[in-house]
């Protein structure tokens, strides 16, 4: 029956003008902020081939990730719906959802799932004819549950499922398809510590927090075969990257490059994850480890003569580990203007917590070196790639707008409005229209510590006169603000998973 409504979903299927329909190779990067990569002004980190994607192709200079936080920010993404209408609004473990509980055990594991009637980006594509695989994180529900990934329109998945056991670069297992196999890693907990009887001063105490298995290299080389393996056919790949989410952890190799660049002491433990000798160099060195293994991927394309039908797309799940989560396991995002000045970070939605590189390279369409500055969100994938690909949506089946009009270089209305809520962090509200932006917080009418329920807040900001979101004109605008209002409450739609009392009718 799913099936069937995914074909209802679909239009008559017409192939565009190339060859073939077009590769979709989607790449989502873990905590990362525009900061982080070269192209967006980073001056430490190297990352010379996702800055080739941006030369070669449009960057996205106002692109919103789908949510403050993983799961309900891929879930936006997955299903071309915007935070107000998604199941998933927070990250939650399996063990909260009915009938699952987990127990410690690989096939417990995992977050909340979204249910089997949702239509995802991969059935989207698998209903058309795509090969479709994924590499690297899920974090929509467990092996067994609606939400996994081979019940989700994934015809090959290896990586991780759980959010929590991808917090370890260095697993002793990861997941193939539906089944595990076990790597040549040690047992360890990425939330360890370092112990009394161990000195925080010397490298040689933080080694056994490595193992023998990086797991990233190994998404990467099934990521690779996968589109190996299907070059003679349009295929859909997933590659939502751990990099560089938190633990700090990578191989000696590519640790190196940044050692002694900078002052970087070490990171002892204590704030979430496990220690690390030279955490900023670590960081640095995660991205560019990233970096190499995305241009192993445009290299193969290239030998596989596909440039021509392949459409890359680079974009991060949420805003980096700055602000409210500053220092977390050692990170520190301010160093690396990861927002690029922005306010806050991960876990809000202030624009740090919620921009997002935008980068799109499709070769002979989409102009070499352009740049757009319209407001786009992760629900707009979607409807996006299935035009460019020949696979149209009915447009109610999503809240996302095309905006293949704007890749392809034509002219396109501006959008109406962007809106955001957030479950976590005291429940959040946003809204953007043009330059103007209202952010209301403390939503869920919980008491904080033993006082009463703190009232919500609200605060309006023009991003356009600051960026970094420092005035509340609010005061000064009552009318626009009453008016925003309304269009938020038009698009909150109530979940008894996920309520919000401030909100919820």
């Amino acid at each position: 029956m799913k099936h069937l409504t995914i074909l209802l979903c679909l239009l008559t299927a017409s192939f565009t003008t190339h060859a073939r329909q077009p590769n979709i190779i989607f790449i989502l990067a873990d905590d990362l902020g525009p900061g982080d990569l070269g192209c967006y002004g980073q001056k430490i980190i190297k990352t010379p081939n996702v800055d080739r994607l941006a030369a070669e192709g449009m960057k996205l200079t106002q692109h919103y990730c789908g949510n403050a936080v993983c799961a309900p920010s891929r879930c936006v993404l997955m299903t071309g719906q915007h935070p107000g209408h998604t199941f998933i609004r927070n990250n939650r473990q399996a063990d909260d959802a009915k009938g699952l509980p987990r127990l410690g055990k690989p096939e417990h594991e995992g977050q909340y799932p979204i249910p089997d009637s949702t239509i995802t980006l991969a059935e989207v594509f698998q209903s058309a004819g795509y090969a479709t695989g994924g590499f690297g994180k899920w974090g929509l529900g467990g092996p067994t549950s609606s939400g996994a990934q081979l019940k989700q329109g994934f015809d090959r998945w290896f990586g991780y499922n759980c959010q929590g056991v991808a917090h370890n670069f260095y697993p002793t297992y990861l997941w193939d398809d539906d089944k595990t196999i076990d790597l040549n890693n040690p047992p360890f907990s990425a939330h360890d510590t370092l112990r009394p009887d161990e000195d925080p001063t010397k490298a040689e105490t933080y080694k056994r927090f490595q193992g023998n298995e990086y797991s990233a290299d190994l998404i990467a080389d099934a990521a690779l075969k996968f589109a190996r393996d299907n070059k003679d056919k349009p295929f859909f790949l997933y590659w939502p990257t751990t990099v560089p989410h938190v633990a700090l952890q990578v191989p000696d190799d590519s640790l190196a490059e940044y050692l002694g660049k900078f002052d970087d002491p070490p990171y002892p433990g204590g704030k979430g994850y496990i220690p690390h000798f030279k955490p900023k160099a670590a960081y640095a060195a995660m991205i560019t480890r990233m970096d190499r293994e995305i241009g192993r991927m445009m290299a193969l394309v290239t030998e596989l003569g596909l440039d021509d039908d392949t459409i890359f797309v680079f974009v991060s799940d949420n805003g980096p580990v700055n602000g409210t989560h500053q220092g977390l396991a050692g990170t520190d995002c301010s160093f690396f203007n990861s927002n690029e000045g922005r306010r806050d970070g991960k876990g809000t939605l202030y624009e740090g917590g919620i921009r997002s590189p935008g980068i799109v390279k499709w070769k002979g369409k989409i102009k070499a070196g352009s740049v757009s500055d319209r407001i786009t969100g992760f629900e707009d994938w979607m409807p996006t790639l299935a035009e460019l690909s020949g696979a149209r949506l009915e447009t109610p089946a999503t809240d996302g707008i095309s905006f293949a009009s704007t890749l392809l270089g034509e002219a396109q209305p501006a959008r109406e409005f962007l809106y955001r809520e957030f479950h976590g962090y005291g429940g959040q509200q946003s809204l953007r229209i043009g330059e103007w932006k209202l952010l209301r917080t403390n939503l869920d009418g919980k008491a904080k510590g033993k006082g009463k329920p703190v009232p919500p807040t609200e605060e309006l900001f023009n991003i356009a006169a600051d960026p970094a979101e420092t005035k509340n004109v609010a005061v000064k605008h009552p009318e626009l603000v009453a008016k925003m209002k309304a269009i938020m409450a038009s698009q909150h739609t109530n979940s008894a998973d996920f309520p919000m009392a401030a909100l919820d009718q």
